[in-house]
C-alpha cells in the first residue's frame, strides 16, 4: 500500500478542514494500530510539528519507518551548523524513543544554497554512513526547488505536494525525472489539506475566489460516481512513479475512510482541474 501517515496533527491544530484540534494519545495509539494492520508503516513527522514526535514516542512506535525533518536553519546555527543538526536529531530520537530513522529531510531545502548548505548536507551524509538515518532528502514547496538544488545534492528521497489540482510535480516534468534518477518520491498535500473534502458551503470565505474551478472538481468526480475521498487518492495511487502518498489524519474512523477507499482507479482525471495559481493550491500562502 502506498499510504504513509502524516503526523502533523497528533502535534498541531493543523489542517483547514481540522475540527477535532491535536490528537489525543489514546486516539494516536488507535490509529498506529490501525495503520499497522493494513500494512501502513511510514510515518511523516518533524520537530517543527508540535508535540508530534513525543506523542509518537508514547504511543509506541516499534516496527514502523519514520521520517523526520530538519527544521529551517537559525541564523545563530551558522556556526556549527553541523553540531546544531546532530542536537535537533538526538532531540527526535529522544522524543521517538527510536534509536534510527528511515529518512531525514531538510524542511526548508533552500538553506542548503547558504554558505552553510555544504557542511549541512555532509552532516546527514555522516549521520547516514553512521547509521542514525537510512536515507536524506527534501520536503520541497515547489518543483523549481529542483532546478536549483539537484544539480548540487544527491538525494534519495524527495518530498513534495501533489494532488489532482495541483499537478505541478508531474507537469513540470520532475517526477518523471526524479525516477529515473531512482530518487523515492514521497507526495503530501493530497486533500490540499482537506480543502478538497469539505462540503462546499463549510469552505473559508476565503476560497469563494475559486468556487468556480472547485465546483468543476465536485461536479467531475460527481460525474463519474467518485466521492472527494476516492477521487484524490485514485489520482495519486494511479501514478507508479509515487512511492508513498502522505495523508494527514485526525481520527481513526478518518484512517478508516482512507483505507477503504484507497482502491486503485484507472480513471483519468480531466485536464481542466488542473490548477497553478499558488495562492490556491499552496497552503502557506492561504489567508484565512
Amino acid at each position: 500500500m502506498k499510504l504513509a501517515l502524516g503526523t502533523a496533527q497528533f502535534g498541531l491544530d493543523y489542517g483547514v478542514a481540522n475540527k477535532h484540534g491535536r490528537v489525543e494519545i489514546e486516539e494516536v495509539r488507535t490509529i498506529l494500530s490501525l495503520a499497522k494492520a493494513s500494512g501502513i508503516m511510514t510515518l511523516d513527522t518533524a520537530s517543527a510539528y508540535g508535540q508530534s514526535e513525543k506523542t509518537l514516542g508514547k504511543a509506541n512506535i516499534n516496527g514502523f519507518d519514520v521520517i523526520s525533518k530538519i527544521p529551517p536553519f537559525p541564523t545563530g546555527a551558522y556556526n556549527d551548523i553541523g553540531g546544531w543538526i546532530r542536537e535537533i536529531v538526538n532531540a527526535s530520537l529522544t522524543n521517538l524513543r527510536a534509536t534510527s530513522l528511515r529518512g531525514l529531510l531538510f524542511h526548508r531545502p533552500m538553506d542548503l544554497l547558504h554558505d552553510s548548505g555544504k557542511e549541512a548536507y555532509q552532516t546527514l551524509v555522516a549521520m547516514k554512513a553512521e547509521g542514525v538515518v537510512e536515507k536524506i532528502g527534501i520536503s520541497i514547496y515547489q518543483p523549481e526547488d529542483l532546478d536549483e538544488l539537484i544539480p548540487r545534492y544527491s538525494f534519495d528521497i524527495i518530498q513534495a505536494p501533489l494532488n489532482i489540482l495541483d499537478r505541478r510535480l508531474i507537469s513540470s516534468g520532475w517526477l518523471q525525472k526524479l525516477k529515473c534518477k531512482g530518487i523515492e518520491v514521497h507526495t503530501r498535500s493530497a486533500f490540499l489539506q482537506g480543502l478538497l473534502l469539505m462540503n462546499p458551503a463549510n469552505r473559508p470565505a476565503y476560497f469563494l475566489k475559486w468556487a468556480h474551478q472547485l465546483n468543476q472538481f465536485d461536479q467531475w468526480r460527481t460525474r463519474h460516481g467518485l466521492t472527494a475521498l476516492q477521487a484524490c487518492l485514485g489520482f495519486l495511487d494511479q501514478n507508479n512513479d509515487i512511492d508513498r502518498v502522505i495523508v494527514g489524519i485526525d481520527s481513526s474512523n478518518q484512517l478508516e475512510e482512507i483505507i477503504k477507499n484507497s482502491l486503485h482507479s484507472d480513471l483519468i482525471a480531466s485536464p481542466e482541474l488542473e490548477l497553478t495559481d499558488e495562492a490556491l493550491i499552496n497552503p502557506s500562502r492561504w489567508q484565512l
